[in-house]
Protein backbone atom coordinates (compact mmCIF):
# COMPACT_ATOMS: atom_id res chain seq x y z
CA UNK A 1 0.00 0.00 0.00
CA UNK A 2 1.33 3.43 -0.91
CA UNK A 3 1.59 6.03 1.32
CA UNK A 4 0.79 10.00 0.53
CA UNK A 5 3.49 12.56 1.95
CA UNK A 6 1.03 14.96 2.23
CA UNK A 7 -3.41 15.19 2.58
CA UNK A 8 -4.42 18.21 1.79
CA UNK A 9 -7.80 19.41 1.47
CA UNK A 10 -9.17 21.12 -1.52
CA UNK A 11 -12.75 22.19 -2.08
CA UNK A 12 -13.54 18.94 -4.29
CA UNK A 13 -12.37 16.47 -1.30
CA UNK A 14 -8.80 15.10 -0.64
CA UNK A 15 -6.03 14.71 -2.34
CA UNK A 16 -2.91 13.22 -2.03
CA UNK A 17 0.60 14.33 -2.38
CA UNK A 18 1.65 17.43 -3.82
CA UNK A 19 -2.21 19.33 -4.55
CA UNK A 20 -2.89 23.02 -3.43
CA UNK A 21 -3.94 23.49 0.10
CA UNK A 22 -7.25 25.38 -0.92
CA UNK A 23 -8.69 25.11 2.76
CA UNK A 24 -8.44 27.65 5.02
CA UNK A 25 -7.64 26.15 8.93
CA UNK A 26 -10.10 27.90 10.54
CA UNK A 27 -9.61 26.07 13.99
CA UNK A 28 -7.21 23.92 15.27
CA UNK A 29 -7.98 20.35 16.36
CA UNK A 30 -10.05 20.57 19.65
CA UNK A 31 -9.32 16.80 20.71
CA UNK A 32 -6.24 16.57 23.10
CA UNK A 33 -5.06 13.82 21.99
CA UNK A 34 -3.83 13.33 18.72
CA UNK A 35 -5.84 11.76 15.73
CA UNK A 36 -4.47 8.71 13.46
CA UNK A 37 -3.40 10.66 10.34
CA UNK A 38 -7.29 9.15 8.64
CA UNK A 39 -8.94 10.83 11.43
CA UNK A 40 -6.61 14.18 10.65
CA UNK A 41 -7.73 14.19 7.19
CA UNK A 42 -11.46 13.79 7.56
CA UNK A 43 -11.58 15.95 10.60
CA UNK A 44 -9.85 18.55 8.07
CA UNK A 45 -12.54 18.03 5.52
CA UNK A 46 -15.25 18.34 8.13
CA UNK A 47 -13.61 21.64 8.84
CA UNK A 48 -13.18 22.71 5.64
CA UNK A 49 -16.69 22.35 4.90
CA UNK A 50 -18.36 23.64 7.60
CA UNK A 51 -15.36 27.03 6.86
CA UNK A 52 -17.45 26.98 3.39
CA UNK A 53 -20.88 26.92 4.84
CA UNK A 54 -19.89 29.68 7.05
CA UNK A 55 -18.23 31.99 3.98
CA UNK A 56 -19.77 30.79 0.71
CA UNK A 57 -17.65 31.25 -1.94
CA UNK A 58 -18.78 31.76 -5.75
CA UNK A 59 -16.77 29.01 -7.03
CA UNK A 60 -17.51 26.54 -4.77
CA UNK A 61 -18.71 22.46 -5.36
CA UNK A 62 -19.24 22.63 -1.53
CA UNK A 63 -21.66 25.51 -1.45
CA UNK A 64 -23.05 24.61 -4.89
CA UNK A 65 -23.97 21.23 -3.28
CA UNK A 66 -25.04 23.13 -0.30
CA UNK A 67 -27.30 25.41 -2.26
CA UNK A 68 -29.07 22.21 -3.97
CA UNK A 69 -30.63 21.33 -0.22
CA UNK A 70 -31.04 17.76 0.75
CA UNK A 71 -31.97 16.67 -2.89
CA UNK A 72 -29.33 17.53 -4.65
CA UNK A 73 -26.68 16.09 -2.08
CA UNK A 74 -28.69 13.10 -1.60
CA UNK A 75 -28.79 13.17 -5.21
CA UNK A 76 -24.86 12.87 -5.30
CA UNK A 77 -24.81 10.30 -1.84
CA UNK A 78 -27.26 7.95 -4.09
CA UNK A 79 -25.14 8.40 -7.31
CA UNK A 80 -21.35 7.27 -4.92
CA UNK A 81 -23.08 4.90 -3.00
CA UNK A 82 -23.68 2.69 -6.00
CA UNK A 83 -20.07 3.40 -7.10
CA UNK A 84 -18.82 2.07 -3.98
CA UNK A 85 -20.61 -1.14 -4.46
CA UNK A 86 -19.75 -0.95 -8.32
CA UNK A 87 -15.87 -0.47 -7.47
CA UNK A 88 -16.21 -3.47 -5.01
CA UNK A 89 -17.09 -6.07 -7.17
CA UNK A 90 -13.44 -4.61 -9.17
CA UNK A 91 -10.68 -7.34 -8.73
CA UNK A 92 -6.90 -6.46 -8.69
CA UNK A 93 -5.18 -3.37 -6.90
CA UNK A 94 -6.89 -1.20 -9.41
CA UNK A 95 -10.06 -2.22 -7.87
CA UNK A 96 -9.00 -1.54 -4.54
CA UNK A 97 -8.00 1.50 -5.52
CA UNK A 98 -10.98 2.50 -7.33
CA UNK A 99 -13.29 1.49 -4.52
CA UNK A 100 -10.99 3.43 -2.13
CA UNK A 101 -11.31 6.49 -4.04
CA UNK A 102 -15.09 6.31 -4.73
CA UNK A 103 -15.54 5.66 -0.66
CA UNK A 104 -13.80 8.96 -0.37
CA UNK A 105 -16.27 10.71 -2.83
CA UNK A 106 -19.17 9.11 -0.45
CA UNK A 107 -17.50 10.28 3.01
CA UNK A 108 -17.15 13.91 1.28
CA UNK A 109 -20.69 14.09 0.31
CA UNK A 110 -21.72 12.21 3.28
CA UNK A 111 -20.29 15.09 5.26
CA UNK A 112 -21.58 18.34 3.21
CA UNK A 113 -24.99 16.56 4.15
CA UNK A 114 -24.68 16.45 7.55
CA UNK A 115 -23.15 19.93 7.18
CA UNK A 116 -26.62 20.49 5.83
CA UNK A 117 -28.36 19.72 8.69
CA UNK A 118 -25.55 22.09 10.84
CA UNK A 119 -24.29 18.43 12.39
CA UNK A 120 -20.77 17.31 12.13
CA UNK A 121 -18.14 14.52 12.34
CA UNK A 122 -17.96 14.81 16.21
CA UNK A 123 -21.54 14.57 16.19
CA UNK A 124 -21.39 11.22 14.55
CA UNK A 125 -18.50 10.51 16.28
CA UNK A 126 -20.63 10.91 19.69
CA UNK A 127 -23.04 8.70 18.28
CA UNK A 128 -20.41 5.90 17.59
CA UNK A 129 -19.15 6.43 20.96
CA UNK A 130 -22.49 6.53 22.85
CA UNK A 131 -23.03 2.52 20.92
CA UNK A 132 -19.46 1.12 22.07
CA UNK A 133 -20.06 -1.92 23.44
CA UNK A 134 -23.47 -2.49 22.53
CA UNK A 135 -23.93 -4.96 19.43
CA UNK A 136 -25.91 -3.53 16.65
CA UNK A 137 -28.63 -5.76 17.77
CA UNK A 138 -29.55 -4.39 20.78
CA UNK A 139 -29.31 -1.06 19.66
CA UNK A 140 -31.74 -1.66 17.03
CA UNK A 141 -34.37 -3.08 19.52
CA UNK A 142 -33.74 -0.47 22.08
CA UNK A 143 -34.83 1.72 19.32
CA UNK A 144 -38.33 3.55 19.81
CA UNK A 145 -40.39 1.58 17.53
CA UNK A 146 -40.37 4.35 14.79
CA UNK A 147 -36.86 3.84 14.38
CA UNK A 148 -36.62 0.30 14.03
CA UNK A 149 -35.59 -0.87 10.59
CA UNK A 150 -38.49 -3.04 9.21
Amino acid sequence: MQQASQIRVCDSGLRLGSAPNLSPDPQPNPRKIPLPAGLRALDELDRTIAARAAQPASVSYTNQLLAGGIAAIGAKIVEEAAEVVAAAGETGDSGRDHLIAEAGDLLYHLLVLLRSRDCSLADVEAELARRAGVSGLTEKALRPPSQRPA
